[in-house]
């Protein structure tokens, strides 16, 4: 009987170490991209290469894409980075603004047609971070 207790015992110990595992894997597999640069070549060559590569091939289960500051008045002018962007959105990658930026820009109605959520981008953010979210900065 003792025998059969212990061997029970072991048979589950794994199980509960993949279960925390599992959890990890899930908070791990949350991207939040800041794109804040006005450089079009950061947002061709770097930024929405690789944002769109997270979604599309699947490194993250959630990716978003911050678009903070100058980006916004970028994106809003350049029709080039507007059709990556409908490519990133249609594989799955959330796209947000900044709405005290694009106010600023004078650009929020621009940025909503496009289909981006402009909103108050501290508290989602913020939450983000204190969740352990993967961040990159562009």
């Amino acid at each position: 009987m003792k025998h059969l207790i212990v061997t029970l015992f072991l048979m589950t110990v794994p199980l509960f170490g993949t279960t925390a595992n599992k959890k990890e894997m899930r908070e791990a597999d949350k991207l939040m991209i800041i794109w804040s640069s006005g450089d079009r070549d950061v947002a061709l060559k770097v930024c929405f290469m690789y944002t769109n590569a997270a979604k599309k091939m699947q490194w993250f289960d959630e990716v978003y894409l911050i678009v903070w500051g100058p980006s916004a008045q970028l994106l809003a002018n350049d029709k080039e980075l507007q059709e990556q962007l409908k490519i990133m959105q249609n594989n799955g990658v959330v796209v947000e603004a900044c709405v005290n930026c694009a106010d600023m820009y004078g650009i929020s109605d621009e940025l909503r047609a496009l289909g981006v959520e402009v909103k108050g981008m501290g508290k989602p953010l913020t939450e983000r971070l204190k969740a352990n979210w993967k961040q990159l900065n562009f």
